[in-house]
């Protein structure tokens, strides 16, 4: 299948389409990300955010070049947001653990109120995807288990567990955008899942 097929009936919501997108393109995009990560927990984490971000942004793809090219663009830009956050992280809150609760403390009762309200959107979100995908989401996010752990643990291989936990989050992402859909609350939700580690869109 050329790219303005696969392209045009992704946009079309074919579900074969978007798994056959992640299966074509995923090897590729995490040999790539490999060469500039160096663990391959943050690669694969990279290569989903990646994928994501791209079927967000299909409808503005210009077939000016290749779909994998355009990806590896993408994957570019998520392993600067990466390290742009772990670098934060690390020299922030790492080595000044008490900063985060000071910060905490200086938002006050309103950011509480803001996670209060994102916890019941992201537990309503969750009641209307389906059990498999609501495991494997607490699997990954919740109880931070790894790819292989996961596949461990539901009988799987390691490639259905990745394509499986792809299907997931877009299905979240779906879903959680259907519900609430204003910018703010996407604003919102990044900021919490950074800090909580929940399932990201």
């Amino acid at each position: 299948m050329d790219d303005k097929t696969l392209v045009i009936k992704i946009l079309q919501g074919d579900k074969k389409t978007i798994n056959r997108f992640y299966q074509t393109f995923k090897p590729k995009l995490l040999r790539f990300i490999d060469q500039k990560v160096g663990a391959r927990k943050d690669a694969e984490e990279i290569l989903h955010d990646t994928l994501l971000s791209a079927l967000d942004s299909l409808a503005l793809f210009k077939f000016k070049c290749t779909l994998l090219t355009w990806l590896k663009v993408i994957a570019k830009h998520e392993i600067a947001d990466f390290y742009r956050k772990k670098k934060i992280k690390t020299i922030v809150f790492s080595r000044f653990p008490f900063l985060e609760k000071l910060v905490d403390q200086a938002l006050g009762p309103e950011l509480a109120l803001q996670e209060k309200e994102l916890k019941a959107k992201i537990a309503k979100t969750f009641k209307n995807l389906s059990e498999g995908y609501c495991q494997i989401l607490r699997l990954k996010y919740m109880e931070g288990l790894s790819m292989a752990e996961i596949a461990s643990k539901l009988g799987k291989t390691v490639k259905a567990v990745e394509s499986q936990l792809f299907r997931a989050r877009l299905a979240f992402q779906k879903e959680y955008a259907k519900e609430f859909k204003d910018q703010e609350n996407w604003q919102i939700l990044n900021s919490f899942i950074d800090k909580r580690n929940l399932p990201s869109e």
